[in-house]
């Protein structure tokens, strides 16, 4: 099974990212034969950015992509929305590629189930 969660919200300020990459990391524990993707898009595109540096007690969304990276989740984010915020020049965190829209398009239609949080 192919399980694809599509992230719009910037990674800090709201817990939808967090809680998004929550489950995807109990899918990966649980659920190890399913297939876990990840695209992000408008704001969620930031969460790649590396050195995140956040309160100690605070959740960090740089480590939870990792985490979900190192157990073969495919992450990637949307092009369109990494130039819209001037990061296209910036590196991204290893894993993460700059996709397209028609890739997500491939995705949705590969996929069993598609959650967009």
């Amino acid at each position: 099974m192919k399980i694809l969660l599509i992230l719009n919200d910037a990674p800090y300020g709201s817990e939808k990212v967090y809680n998004a990459l929550r489950l995807a990391m109990k899918l990966q524990q649980e659920h190890a034969e399913a297939g876990i993707r990840v695209f992000l898009m408008a704001d969620a595109v930031t969460a790649a950015l590396p050195a995140q540096t956040t309160p100690q007690g605070y959740y960090n969304i740089e480590r939870m992509l990792k985490a979900v990276i190192s157990k073969q989740g495919e992450v990637k984010a949307c092009g369109t929305c990494v130039e819209a915020r001037g990061l296209e020049k910036l590196t991204l965190l290893e894993g993460i590629e700059v996709s397209t829209m028609s890739q997500l398009a491939q995705w949705v239609v590969d996929s069993d189930k598609v959650l967009t949080l």
